[in-house]
């Protein structure tokens, strides 16, 4: 696990070693510098970051190199399928001089070329400089998921790569400047879909994606994707075939990805998915199985219904003899907010990177590998947004006059702040203000924080008008011959969870160089479910539908009864509390009429209004809240760094 960087015909070494310098987090173990100047006088760098997990001599340095010294390599990631891929290479006569998975990559390359991506199973973003011809070449790719991110400017023939969008703006002419077609997009979902980002000329390599620069060109092409079976396609595997397939997959990928040379634990929350995980790991590891669980003080949890109750990890730990730590989260999330926003890169309004950040700070004193539970609801169908879908359906045949009345007197109720009903009582706002649109149009707007009318009128009048631009559009066009539960689970696998959910995982742990793997994105595992598994033993029932229910069926006999009966409960935190408390002053500093004013993005009265609605407990604008104030932060972090005002200076210092 690492961080890596490059340059092509940008740059020189001292600029290399800075990008590589502002990781360091990422890989505090080993750092390395490559770089080649060819007679015509183009150049082209790499460097690393490196967090040693598998072999931890120095054979694994990176960046490194085949044994002619003519194709280089810096690699993120983990290949789980590395050592089956080493034997085949071995065979066909490549000579090994470590034990380390990135010289896998590079023979396979040498062997496949481009294609190479096609034979791996696991998460990485890596690129490799080919100078075996006479003009060199940059090969990149990011795997199947998106687990490990790669950013890049491509800007007048020349190229830059990062781990991390912070990296790149240590190369002259990288200016940070905000897109604002992506803020739009920003105010919609709380976050930027892939593959922009905030950062104008700052883009993504997607998920699937690999990446060819050579004199001066830069050519992006799809080299796979997650499919369906038509909508209506007869299934050949019986229920009880596909428990036993579902559930052997499933271990399989739980035995490739403990593979390490250093401690490995796992998350441990009351839900399915991790719960799963640490008991099928408990079935093969050879002493107690450390787990981390993240609670939180009694004040924290009242009214918030997504937070775990941390007596059901408790009792599950001691039952499989696992070392469980309950991490309790009381942060000063005054003081940590600046600082998990310069780590995200991006403005993520997700305060769920809170949690994440502390258990993952916690766990590395013990571990530098965590398993955790990020996938399994899109691809098992774990979200009640799924359910909605089919409630708002069956609410439509309703007659209008009567969905009228039913609408206008949800509307009225308010945010019930403090109830355990606060969160229902969101989602129905939001099903009953979208279900007389079309099935795709309600899906995402149940996804939205902010809809149009609402984005226009908290704009300066400067950006009002705005066309709005939704990636989701065109990842519905992909899928759109599959059943529609199974359409959605496509937009949450290519959108939602790589742009937020896979982003915030990386660069929390990272953060605290830590690597958190995902075995429920095994792609063999996944490409599985996706053709063989039903949509009806995905999600079961129509009123109180069972959620994931082949994959409950599959955990019988793993799991006891009470987790198998758990609901969903996502990785929350307390979001209404801190604002009225630890981050009242916060936000009263920070979105004052005249700095809102000052950055010409916004209507001060607007903004003013949301936070005085959301105080008198009128609405509940939690979350456009803390949007704002993460945009506000990310902000001084990143864009003020001319004037003075950011900390981006100060925060790289500290680290190098």
């Amino acid at each position: 696990m690492c961080g890596i960087s490059g340059l092509a015909n940008w740059g020189n070494r001292e600029i290399l070693a800075r990008m590589t310098a502002v990781q360091r987090h990422r890989g505090p173990n080993d750092s390395g510098l490559w770089d080649h100047r060819s007679p015509d006088g183009s150049y082209m760098g790499l460097g690393s970051r490196r967090l040693s997990i598998l072999d931890l001599s120095a054979g694994g340095r990176m960046p490194m190199s085949n044994e002619d010294g003519n194709v280089w390599i810096t690699y993120n990631g983990e290949i789980y399928n590395a050592r089956t891929l080493r034997r085949e290479l071995e065979a066909k006569g490549h000579q090994f001089k470590s034990h380390s998975d990135t010289e896998v990559i590079v023979h396979l390359y040498e062997e496949e070329g481009a294609d190479c991506v096609r034979r791996l199973n696991g998460m990485f973003a890596f690129a490799i400089c080919d100078l075996r011809e006479a003009r060199p070449l940059l090969f990149m790719a990011r795997d199947h998921f998106g687990v490990k991110p790669f950013y890049y400017v491509c800007r007048n023939g020349s190229l830059a790569f990062a781990s991390e969008a912070k990296a790149l703006l240590e190369v002259p002419g990288v200016e940070a400047k905000i897109d604002i077609q992506a803020l739009d997009q920003y105010l919609t979902f709380l976050w930027v879909p892939d593959p922009k980002t905030l950062f104008e000329g700052i883009l993504k390599l997607p998920a699937g994606y690999s990446a060819v620069y050579r004199d001066g060109e830069l050519r992006i092409s799809q080299y796979w994707d997650l499919s369906f079976p038509p909508a209506g396609e007869e299934f050949r595997f019986s229920e009880d075939a596909l428990v036993h397939e579902v559930r052997e997959r499933f271990q399989h990928s739980i035995e490739q990805q403990m593979v390490s040379d250093v401690p490995v634990g796992a998350f441990l929350s009351a839900g399915l998915d991790s719960s799963s995980i640490v008991a099928m790991m408990n079935r093969t590891a050879k002493k107690p199985l450390r787990t981390y669980t993240i609670t939180f003080p009694e004040k924290y949890r009242k009214g918030e219904s997504t937070l775990d109750d941390p007596r059901v990890p408790a009792r599950l730990a001691q039952e499989l003899g696992c070392e469980n730590q309950q991490i309790m989260v009381e942060p000063d999330v005054a003081t940590l907010l600046p600082k998990l926003c310069w780590h995200m890169d991006e403005p993520t309004a997700d305060p769920a990177i809170i949690a994440a950040y502390l258990v993952c700070r916690e766990a590395s004193r013990d571990v530098t590998v965590l398993l955790s539970g990020v996938g399994g609801d899109e691809l098992f169908a774990g979200y009640r947004k799924y359910a909605a879908h089919y409630w708002a359906e069956a609410y439509t045949k309703i007659p209008k006059p009567l969905r009228q009345i039913a609408k206008s007197a949800i509307d009225s109720v308010p945010n019930l702040r403090g109830s355990s009903l606060k969160g229902p009582l969101r989602l129905a706002k939001k099903m009953l203000g979208s279900a007389a649109l079309s099935p795709r149009e309600r899906f995402v707007g149940n996804c939205t924080y902010l809809n149009f009318i609402q984005r226009a009128s908290l704009y300066s009048n400067d950006l009002r008008n705005r066309e709005p631009d939704c990636e989701h559009v065109a990842a519905f066009e992909k899928v759109s011959h599959a059943d529609f539960l199974n359409q959605m689970l496509y937009l949450d696998t290519k959108i939602f969870m790589t742009s937020l959910n896979l982003n915030y995982n990386d660069k929390m742990s990272m953060a605290c160089s830590v690597e958190v793997r995902v075995p429920f994105l095994d792609r063999e595992l996944a490409e599985f479910v996706a053709w063989n598994v039903p949509p009806r033993m995905k999600l079961k029932g129509f009123f109180s539908p069972t959620t994931k229910d082949i994959f409950r069926k599959a955990m019988r006999g793993v799991l006891p009864a009470e987790v198998l009966r758990q609901p969903k409960a996502g990785f929350a935190a307390p979001t209404d509390y801190w604002l009225a408390n630890e981050l009242k002053e916060m936000t009263d500093d920070l979105l004052t009429d005249s700095r809102t004013r000052s950055r010409g993005l916004f209507s001060a009265e607007a903004v003013q209004k949301l936070i005085r609605e959301h105080r008198s407990g009128k609405r509940d604008w939690s979350m456009q809240i803390w949007q704002l104030l993460t945009l506000e932060l990310w902000t001084q972090n990143f864009v003020d760094g001319a004037s003075g005002a950011s900390t981006h200076e100060s925060m790289r210092a500290a680290i190098a």
